[in-house]
């Protein structure tokens, strides 16, 4: 199985330096490419899979889906092989899939809504939620700015297209706000951190575990958070061409059963989690052990009642002019591993 091997530095420089890079462009990643998958070869001439000629290319975000099946024990076993592509958030991970680059990828509940009105190709295949306490807006400490509605003409730093994009969204029209009361600073998690700990930006819109982190190391105060407005959703998305080819598939119900699995032992051995997680991102183990403790995550079907929730948040983007114009989301999500994961609902 290829892996990467890395050395966690416990310094916040050197992770936002790490955080910031996203290791492989879109443009220069190799690998799947197109319509085909590299897998071909593996289909026998009677129809079945050899496993071990397969390789499963999977984007993922630093502390994501490698870290947790290493800390479950779930990589142990694994027929296939499984090339790991970090990226700095779920955006630039789907504008891989896109480019053909990797066959599947975590990410949070808004990407995947870009990537549709974008015209990708994909299936998100797997669905969990944490909830919504993780998501925040914070403010540096003795900041005058103690609502939503305080931010008016004020400089918030977001992802643009990340679950943070939409929790900004929806903070501000709670508070009778748009996204042109406010000057929005598109910048990723480790950009931003930089910007927000030297006073550039006047909030963050973010989630775990750089919320507990901007708390703990930045004094940051949160103004408010995603628990009654934000799903929590986090998805596995998988390219079409993935989805077509019979030996990826093959290997991918296997690997999703894998991440449904080892995101329910998070939920059973936080303590675990956090520690495993602080030894991957370089975080404070008081950090990523704050973070675990805001997020209970739950697998779920992809059902109608996530496909409304995520068509709801499709069309605020859309009424706001962040998306072109509305999109049918369902054709882009896939109840077809529901049994594989255990997500009936």
């Amino acid at each position: 199985m290829s892996t990467r091997s890395r050395t966690p530095s416990r310094s916040l420089a050197r992770l936002a330096a790490a955080v910031s890079t996203l290791v492989l462009t879109a443009g220069a990643l190799t690998g799947c490419g197109g319509d085909s998958t590299g897998n071909e070869s593996a289909v026998r001439d009677d129809g079945s899979v050899d496993l071990s000629k397969v390789t499963l290319v999977v984007g993922d975000q630093k502390g994501g889906s490698k870290a947790l099946l290493q800390a479950a024990g779930l990589l142990d076993g694994v027929e296939y092989d499984i090339e790991w592509k970090e990226f700095t958030s779920g955006p630039p991970l789907l504008e891989a899939m896109s480019a053909g680059s990797i066959h599947v990828g975590g990410v949070g509940n808004t990407p995947p809504l870009f990537a549709a009105a974008g015209g990708s190709e994909f299936q998100a295949v797997q669905a969990a939620t944490y909830g919504g306490t993780g998501d925040a807006l914070v403010v540096s400490p003795g900041s005058t700015t103690k609502t939503v509605a305080d931010l008016k003409g004020k400089k918030v730093a977001v992802a643009q297209g990340s679950s943070a994009n939409y929790h900004l969204l929806a903070q501000l029209e709670e508070a009778g706000l748009t996204f042109d009361d406010v000057e929005v600073q598109n910048l990723q998690p480790a950009d931003a951190l930089a910007a927000f700990s030297a006073g550039h930006v006047d909030a963050w819109a973010i989630w775990e575990p750089f919320t507990s982190q901007a708390e703990q190391d930045a004094g940051a105060q949160v103004i408010a958070d995603g628990s009654t407005l934000m799903n929590g959703y986090v998805f596995q998305v998988a390219s079409q061409a993935a989805l077509d080819d019979e030996a990826t598939t093959a290997a991918l119900e296997d690997y999703l059963s894998r991440i449904s699995q080892a995101q329910v032992w998070s939920s059973t051995h936080k303590e675990e989690w956090s520690t495993a997680w602080a030894e991957e991102t370089g975080l404070a183990p008081e950090v990523t052990l704050a973070a675990v403790q805001k997020r209970d995550i739950t697998t779920v079907p992809i059902d109608e009642e996530l496909i409304a929730s995520e068509q709801q948040m499709a069309d605020a983007f859309a009424d706001a002019g962040l998306i072109p114009e509305k999109v049918d989301i369902a054709p882009f999500f896939s109840d077809r591993f529901n049994d594989v994961v255990g997500a009936k609902g």
